[in-house]
């Protein structure tokens, strides 16, 4: 694990957003309460429990990239570390998980990392470089290399920096918020292990599945338990809801979705819901909405929708609760564009209460802060 050898100011003064009038426009100031003053929300809960099919007193939200480089205070650590060390260093990724939830007050903290985070642990390794993404320098394209990858057996060991990451979350965030950790879904981490890189055309994963296809159910196989125990690390840590990113998912045919990712991911779903029964599991397929009707079977509690899809449609069609969908890209509206948008959505998740408000992808580089804190602030407030 990387360490810094200077401290953070991680008891700074909280942050809040102010929503505007139509007199005033929005600002942002100071709350003046440390992180560690005592109170408790009634809504600390709301998230997990409509997370797991409960209709909520009102329509919880968080977002995935909440923590990213949209925000100034984040680029603070961006520019000047580079991601694997600001991922594996607990104090950095504290720091930067709370960023947003001091700022603007979603109702959960997802833990900051990264879905190929576990890999190393497996005998994989990988970097992130900064403009180019993902760099996997051993990807394991034979049968050899795919026997030779180890098993997580022992996560505090090997990932010990996550646990106290969490940990830390957890007492931060206990009776305030949900924290929300997550993992990448087997077939995902697959794709990015294989190709050795971010590809738009998949194809090194595309060819494995092609020309030996049992070269590719074995990686995913193991993947699929070394992740679904990684997932349970991560809840024993104090994680309260799991979420399965399957990035790479819009890659897929329907077809090759039931052949490669499905099974594997319900795998790695099943051990942690064997586990944790009583912890929500979220499952993520970004661009999978062309094929929810192969997700009503799936292992997890509730399905994200992107936002290519009618949110009704997709919640009548997966017969799970549903979070998602609008799209990020909403966020360069103007503020009434985006509390109508924001509203819209909560009506076609079936009203307040009924269904988890995200994006229907994450949180785009640029995007205003304000526009999140309108979004946040329209999802706590609106009724019906």
């Amino acid at each position: 694990m990387l360490a810094l050898t200077w401290t953070l100011g991680l008891l700074a003064p909280a942050v809040a957003f102010v929503p505007s009038s139509p007199l005033k426009p929005a600002v942002v100031v100071r709350r003046g309460l440390h992180t560690d003053t005592p109170f408790e929300n009634p809504d600390h809960d709301l998230l997990v429990r409509v997370a797991r099919g409960e209709v909520g007193e009102r329509t919880p939200v968080w977002l995935m990239r909440q923590a990213g480089r949209y925000m100034a205070d984040f680029r603070k650590y961006s520019d000047k570390y580079p991601f694997r060390q600001r991922s594996e260093t607990p104090e950095i990724a504290i720091e930067l998980s709370l960023q947003c939830w001091r700022a603007y007050g979603m109702d959960g903290v997802i833990m900051f990392s990264d879905i190929l985070t576990p890999l190393t642990a497996m005998g994989i390794d990988f970097d992130v470089i900064k403009g180019k993404g993902p760099v996997i320098h051993n990807p394991p394209r034979d049968a050899a290399a795919i026997k030779a990858l180890t098993d997580i057996e022992d996560p505090a060991a090997s990932l010990g920096f996550v646990g106290e990451t969490l940990q830390a979350l957890r007492k931060e965030t206990d009776g305030r918020c949900s924290l929300i950790g997550f993992v990448g879904a087997p077939f995902t981490l697959a794709s990015y292990s294989i190709n050795g890189k971010a590809d738009k055309n998949c194809l090194e994963t595309k060819k494995m599945m092609f020309h030996n296809p049992e070269l590719l159910h074995a990686l995913c196989d193991h993947l699929a338990s070394n992740i679904g125990e990684y997932a349970c690390y991560q809840v024993e840590q104090g994680a309260q809801v799991i979420q399965f990113f399957e990035s790479w998912a819009h890659h897929l045919s329907p077809e090759q979705f039931e052949l490669f990712a499905k099974p594997a991911v319900n795998k790695a779903m099943r051990i942690l819901k064997d586990k944790h029964p009583e912890v929500p599991v979220i499952y993520f397929a970004n661009g999978g909405s062309s094929y929810l009707e192969r997700q009503t079977d799936m292992d997890c509690d509730s399905v994200c929708i992107d936002w290519g899809v009618d949110l009704a449609l997709a919640k009548k069609t997966v017969g799970k609760p549903v979070s998602g969908n609008l799209d990020p890209t909403v966020l360069f509206a103007p503020e009434e564009t985006i509390r109508a948008e924001v509203r819209k959505n909560i009506l076609s998740g079936g009203g307040p209460g009924h269904h988890l408000l995200n994006l229907g992808h994450g949180v785009i580089q640029g995007t205003p802060e304000e526009s999140v804190g309108w979004l946040v602030d329209e999802a706590k407030n609106f009724r019906g």
